[in-house]
């Protein structure tokens, strides 16, 4: 499947591309990927191995005369977020994803694409294989379960890599050079709360906020983007003043990714559901007319429904819930006053479900700052506190502090300005790249970021731009080559 991507330019980077679109990898699903990479290693007699947590290093000596330059770790992600659009059946541990190309980008399907982080692996796989390449020491770091939970990162053995030098192959902006990133962690909420049979005169109605754009909890968070989480909770608090209970609900699928879908199923007297079916098109138009120009896709649906089986929250537990939800941070917190016009901390209401009483929500709070990752997960605790919930932080991992008087960020910056005609403009992200944790394990390591000109990440509407693609490879073949004509 995906023959065309080999009739693409760079040829050797888009076949590698193609492997990895035709070889599922969601988050925490990427041993066969691991296992086909290691064969293909053995192939090109390339060394390989793991460390204990299952990240995977393959290594190339240096070409002739250049051993002394200093090693380059290329690094990136082995792992794709799983997004798929509800009218599209995909199974992504079993299906390879449907590329095609469109005016000059490439796209999937009714699917992410997978861009992050494929190409930058496929970028690396590609230098490990061009034998007309003169390069310095080469290892390729790929790392497990980044979009999940950087816990390949998180887990990496210290003392396994040689290279004092870093290219993260992560990032996804056209004539930019990362140099910092923010922090985050995992806020984890859960509760078993009270429910009572549905009365004799209730009627069940189904909810549905579909249509918005979603996208990346980090990059995008500042797009004035709708998050469904939110939108369908301030639905729910119109609706209370007819004694509607929640029965149940779903809302977003990953906690990295902007919710763009959110269902909910609602008990409340028979003689209030035609109410409730007039007041939804005057909150539609209303959470429209709010999103207008950022995100024009929103719809609310509301429908009879069977009667469920089981209970519905009672009047009070529904109403504190909402409240809670309601009022939890959600969205751009605070600007950055250091770097003009970047994020430094924000919060997305990723993950909501409600099951027979059992409450859960999984946010990814994320800062420039580490102490403001705290803060704002302990603000949930204080939250949740209030309506009996459990509230633990999961998966927390530092910002990567920038360093812009770097010697390899000064290299890469004149590479850039000669090739293109253009210095490339320096940036820190609002978005979880690796560096930051693998320069908590390797502090004496210097790391730029880099990429092709990647939109939509972490939603079905991801795809990259071709012509970026091309110049990102001769970028990074071009500092390997510089480079190893340092002495180390």
């Amino acid at each position: 499947m995906n023959a065309h991507l080999e009739q693409l330019s760079p040829q050797p980077l888009w076949r590698h591309f193609r492997t990895l679109c035709n070889t599922p990898r969601p988050s925490g699903h990427e041993a066969a990927l691991v296992a086909l990479l290691e064969a293909w290693a053995d192939e090109r007699g390339l060394a390989h191995d793991r460390d204990a947590y299952g990240n995977l290093r393959l290594r190339k000596p240096a070409s002739p005369g250049h051993e002394d330059a200093p090693g380059i770790v290329l690094q990136g992600h082995l792992d794709m977020v799983a997004q798929a659009n509800a009218d599209h059946p995909h199974d992504f541990t079993r299906d390879p994803i449907d590329t095609l190309v469109e005016d000059g980008w490439l796209h999937a399907r009714h699917t992410t694409l997978g861009a992050d982080n494929g190409l930058g692996v496929a970028a690396a796989l590609a230098v490990l294989e061009d034998d007309a390449l003169t390069h310095g020491p080469l290892e390729a770091l790929f790392t497990l379960e980044e979009e999940s939970s950087m816990g390949g990162a998180l887990n990496l053995a210290e003392g396994w890599l040689d290279g004092r030098l870093l290219l993260n192959l992560d990032s996804e902006d056209r004539g930019q050079v990362y140099i910092g990133c923010a922090g985050g962690a995992d806020v984890m909420v859960d509760a078993q709360l009270p429910t009572s049979a549905l009365r004799d005169e209730e009627v069940a109605l189904r909810l549905s906020l579909t249509g918005l754009r979603g996208g990346h909890s980090g990059i995008d968070i500042d797009k004035g983007r709708g998050n469904a989480n939110r939108l369908l909770m301030r639905v729910l608090r119109e609706l209370e003043s007819l004694d509607a209970r929640l029965v149940d609900y779903r809302g977003g699928t990953l906690r990295n990714a902007l919710p763009r879908e959110a269902f909910a199923t609602l008990a409340l007297p028979a003689d209030a559901a035609e109410a409730a079916r007039e007041r939804l098109p005057t909150l539609e138009a209303r959470l429209r007319d709010e999103l207008a120009g950022a995100d024009d896709g929103l719809a609310l649906a509301i429908e009879r429904v069977s009667a469920p089986e089981g209970e519905a929250l009672t009047r009070d537990a529904s109403r504190l819930l909402v409240a809670a939800l309601h009022a939890a941070p959600c969205g751009v917190e605070r600007m950055s006053v250091a770097v003009t016009g970047v994020v430094e901390t924000s919060n997305n209401l990723g993950v909501v479900s409600l099951e027979a009483g059992r409450f859960h929500l999984c946010a990814l709070v994320r800062s420039l700052r580490d102490s403001a990752v705290l803060d704002l997960a302990d603000r949930f605790r204080a939250l949740f506190d209030l309506i009996g919930a459990r509230t633990r932080v999961e998966n927390a991992y530092p910002g990567w502090t920038p360093d812009p008087e770097s010697p390899l960020l000064a290299r890469f910056r004149a590479l850039h300005a000669a090739r293109l005609g253009v210095d490339p403009e320096v940036k820190v992200i609002h978005a979880g790249l690796e560096c930051g944790i693998l320069g908590a394990k390797y502090p004496d390591m210097s790391m730029i970021s880099f990429g092709p000109l990647i939109r939509g990440a972490h939603s079905p509407d991801e795809r990259v731009e071709l012509a970026s693609v091309e110049e990102f490879w001769g970028l990074l073949r071009s500092l390997i080559e510089d480079l190893a004509a340092e002495t180390a």
